[in-house]
């Protein structure tokens, strides 16, 4: 598959640019570490939506697993770290065989999900997430209940912030090319597309390995950022999390997955001064942007 740099030129120069503009807000102390911090957790939820938006989106597959994905990538790449002693190459190896295990797992749920759909796929793929979860509960090997602790803290905002852009070209890639055209055949109509000659249950595996391994890859940059690991950071409100971020900028709309994963991002930081109002506010705030995107849908102004 060849990447499409004519198409995202504008795009490769614009997220350029940001990338320098907040490296100098950085270098002259404008950005403390507090809100580098929200930056990077900013990156990581990009991919993250992102990544589900392969399967929700593109493949039309509802998913409520996505954060046991990302579990997968965080320890795993978080115990090659310790496995391999900190050494120079022991970070980037991590974040591949992390996100490499959480792919080889996607693969495991999708041919075990083939030929299942809407509800039935998504209590399936929830229950993937659980046990998933109470597994890294009762694995004593990476802390159990009590946390996986001890991790370098090794991902910043310029990682977190060149593994997103990377990951966002691979999919525009991935969803410009054939593969990405038989994935949206299958959204449009199931049938039909088979009747075509397009191969539906390889596809599928395709779209589950390629959003499993990027998750996997968000979870590993997650796990060297916080420098430790607990199970009920991937319970169920993470996945429910991620496809709101996903509903609200739009099902198989990348651009406004990533502004919705920015506001939601920044909404809980923003309404830590009245913490008391901060649930009710959050919901108001989804439910005007989820009406608003409506209007805007109706009228023509959201393609």
């Amino acid at each position: 598959m060849k990447l499409r740099f004519n198409n995202n030129f504008k795009y490769i120069i614009f997220t350029t640019l940001i990338f320098l503009f907040i490296q100098l807000l950085s270098s002259f102390n404008f950005l403390n570490r507090y809100y580098q911090g929200i930056l990077t957790i900013m990156c990581i939820n990009i991919i993250l939506v992102v990544s589900l938006n392969i399967i929700a989106g593109f493949l039309g597959q509802l998913t409520l697993g996505h954060a046991g994905f990302m579990a997968i990538g965080a320890y795993f790449s978080a115990y090659i770290t310790k496995l391999l002693s900190n050494t120079y190459f022991s970070f980037p190896i991590a974040l591949f065989l992390g996100s490499l295990m959480a792919g080889i797992f996607g693969i495991a749920v999708a041919l075990i999900t083939l030929r299942l759909k809407g509800d039935y796929l998504a209590i399936i793929t929830l229950a993937f997430a659980e046990v998933v979860r109470n597994i890294l509960l009762n694995l004593d090997v990476v802390g159990g209940a009590s946390g996986y602790v001890g991790i370098v803290k090794h991902t910043n905002f310029a990682y977190a912030y060149l593994i997103m852009f990377v990951v966002i070209i691979l999919t525009i890639s991935v969803i410009k090319s054939k593969s990405g055209r038989a994935i949206l055949a299958i959204k449009e109509d199931e049938i039909a597309a088979s009747a075509s000659g397009v191969d539906v249950g390889n596809y599928k595996i395709l779209a589950f390995v390629f959003s499993a391994f990027f998750a996997g890859l968000a979870g590993g940059l997650y796990a060297h950022y916080m420098g430790i690991l607990e199970p009920k950071a991937f319970r169920l409100d993470k996945s429910v999390e991620i496809l709101v971020m996903c509903v609200l900028g739009g099902m198989g709309n990348l651009k406004g997955s990533i502004i919705a994963a920015i506001i939601l991002t920044l909404l809980p930081e923003l309404l830590q001064g009245i913490s008391s109002y901060r649930t009710l506010l959050y919901a108001v705030v989804l439910i005007v942007m989820m009406l608003a995107k409506n209007h805007l849908t109706l009228k023509g102004g959201v393609k």
